[in-house]
């Protein structure tokens, strides 16, 4: 009977997989986030600026750190907490258009540079820093047509500038993009005269205006050369904007930004990771349904006292399966961490997947998962507290207090030395004291005692039962075989659930470190259920192998055997930089490998636990299928 159950987990897990793979849409629909705002011809549109990006120095800076063309009063833009932590930093901007009314070749100021503004703008220029913009919760791209490809590509924001020569010269300068001709789409009402935002395009160049005698707006000419950066030289920034009628409607406008050039790179990962792991998944569950059949018949046909003292494999070491580990109270922090990290993801998953996480809510996905994280902590608590009543605990709120500060401890110092380092580059990337005081008063007045509440239920729940019992003296464990050395099979645990993402990891990099846009929430659901599927699986494989082995420490072996997959990520992570980045500066790599750590611990954490309660299931129910006298 426990076989048969055994049995329909597995089908239900890959019908499970089968159905979300070929009935959830891999580029989920969304909603918008804002209600839309129906403008009249001539209405005022007022742009916003954003910060200014690099993929070079991964150092983001506010607008108006250089010495651009500045409103009256610069008046900055509310910004929830996942704004504040990505660096954003929105203002108001001098360039204000009239609906559906062109403009050609608007002044908006003239600026004299001296040393220090010169400087400025050559620095940003040689580290190739884009402008970011807004418009109606639009942000401002650059559509590039690739040769190869049919669909144009969006980038983020403009560069300030250039590198180049002139003719016949071998020294390099550098040419600022001080003109820009910007794009509105629009998609009129065809039942009023009224029309929306639906699109928001620009096209920078550098072009030197000049003028004769005094200024004279009137007398302004645009010449063919380039406008070069350099001291004392003047600069004159100017705009043109069109409107353009378009078919795509208001609530499709953020399709354009997010359409991938490359999904089929997609669907194929996701075809071959799904279709290795599930022939090998079926291959697993034969096996092992087979050969567990066979030993738990035989086993319970053992009449004798003679007979089972020779028997041998995995029931040899039912007095001892149960035994609490080495370290147990920390294996029940990592537990308790893992199952916060996994409630917290699938919640925000399926938050992205119903479209309530817009990307037209900037830092949105961020601050739902610290909101999530921190009101998860009641079932990290209770999980945690469980456990460790399962190890005959008595010091409950000791380990309550750690599973509370451990983890949120070490990703908080790391981030502190990190945000220590960007403050120091003057980056508006820092996150602001204010901010630093409210995440600590988030952890300590939320986070902490839900971890206790949390606790207390579980405190008062019964403790759970082993299927058999403990024998008195530890029974010693056999010399194992070279491939069964726990360092060798926990490396290779490691290699399966990486190998399951290791592909849709590199789309997440680059949306990550080169500023691409990334919102196919689709197809990161089922790599996450791929992930779990794999984690499980191969924890079951190899605990099964160890416990045939005569070696009954599965306990921490079946964590770190899954969770060691976090060391193949920060691995191909260290690839990634040296192969795809071109970050030159010292504090910028040390930036992207701080991050990465902190990624990959998270990934060590998350795996593991998965992995711990496959193994952990898969035990009891084994050892409960066999007759033990």
């Amino acid at each position: 009977m426990e076989g048969h159950r055994f049995q329909v987990g597995w089908v239900f897990s890959v019908f499970l997989l089968c159905f979300f793979f070929f009935f959830f849409p891999a580029h989920c629909f969304y909603l918008p986030g804002v209600a839309p705002e129906d403008l009249q011809k001539g209405d005022q549109l007022y742009v916003k600026v954003n910060k200014l990006t690099s993929t070079k120095t991964q150092l983001p800076f506010s607008y108006y750190s250089l010495p651009y063309c500045q409103p009256e009063h610069i008046v900055d833009n509310a910004e929830n907490l996942g704004e504040v932590l990505r660096g954003d930093r929105i203002e108001n901007s001098p360039y204000e258009f009239k609906m559906r009314k062109p403009r050609m070749c608007n002044i908006v100021c003239r600026k004299v540079l001296d040393k220090k503004t010169a400087k400025a703008f050559k620095e940003k220029i040689d580290d190739e820093y884009r402008v970011n913009m807004i418009l109606d919760n639009l942000p401002l791209v650059v559509p590039v047509r690739r040769f190869d490809q049919e669909n144009v590509v969006y980038q983020h924001g403009f560069h300030v500038g250039l590198k180049g020569r002139y003719a016949g010269s071998k020294e390099e300068k550098q040419f600022i993009n001080n003109h820009l001709t910007f794009t509105v789409k629009y998609h009129k009402d065809p039942h009023a005269d009224s029309a929306r935002i639906v699109g928001f395009e620009v096209k920078p160049f550098s072009v030197k205006h000049e003028y004769k005698g005094e200024w004279n707006e009137k007398t302004l000419t645009s010449s063919e050369s380039p406008q070069e950066v350099e001291e004392t030289r003047e600069i004159i920034f100017t705009y043109d904007v069109e409107f353009q009628e378009s078919d795509v409607k208001w609530a499709y406008r953020w399709d354009t930004y997010l359409l991938m050039a490359d999904d089929q790179i997609h669907w194929f990962s996701i075809v071959n990771s799904l279709m290795t792991v599930l022939f090998l998944s079926g291959m697993v569950a034969m096996i092992m349904l087979r050969t567990l059949y066979r030993d738990i018949s035989k086993y319970n046909q053992l009449e004798t006292q003679e007979e089972a003292q020779e028997e041998t494999g995995w029931k040899l070491v039912h007095g001892d399966v149960f035994r609490a580990p080495a370290n147990s109270d920390l294996l029940c922090v990592y537990v308790r961490t893992g199952v916060q990290f996994f409630v917290m993801i699938l919640v925000t998953m399926i938050f992205a997947l119903l479209g309530f996480l817009s990307p037209s809510n900037r830092g949105g996905l961020m601050t739902a998962m610290l909101l999530l994280w921190v009101f998860i902590g009641l079932f990290a608590g209770y999980s945690s507290v469980r456990l460790y009543k399962l190890f005959k605990g008595t010091e409950w709120k000791k380990i309550t207090l750690k599973t509370a500060l451990m983890f949120p401890a070490t990703i908080f110092s790391i981030f502190f030395v990190l945000n220590a380092l960007i403050w120091g580059q003057k980056s508006s990337g820092a996150v602001p004291f204010g901010t630093m005081i409210a995440l600590v008063l988030l952890w300590f007045g939320i986070s902490v005692p839900l971890v206790f509440i949390g606790s207390h239920i579980g405190i008062q729940k019964p403790t759970i039962q082993d299927p058999v019992k403990n024998s008195k003296i530890p029974r010693q464990i056999p010399e194992l075989a070279w491939y069964m050395n726990p360092t060798f099979s926990i490396l290779i645990g490691g290699i399966l659930p990486f190998g399951a993402v290791f592909i849709e990891l590199f789309f997440i990099l680059t949306s990550i470190w080169l500023h691409q846009f990334y919102y196919i929430f689709g197809f990161l659901f089922i790599v996450f259920v791929i992930l779990i599927v794999t984690c499980a699986e191969i924890t079951i494989v190899l605990c099964y192998f160890q416990l045939c082995s005569e070696d009954y420490r599965w306990w921490w072996r079946s964590y770190l055997t899954s969770g060691s997959s976090a060391l193949y990520l920060f691995l191909y992570a260290a690839f990634y930089f040296f192969t795809k980045l071109d970050i030159t500066k010292p504090v910028s790599g040390v930036l992207y490998f701080g991050y990465m750590l902190i990624v990959s611990y998270s990934f060590f954490v998350l795996t593991g636990t998965i992995g711990f309660y496959a193994c952990f299931r898969f035990t009891r129910l084994i050892y409960s299928s066999v007759k033990i006298e």
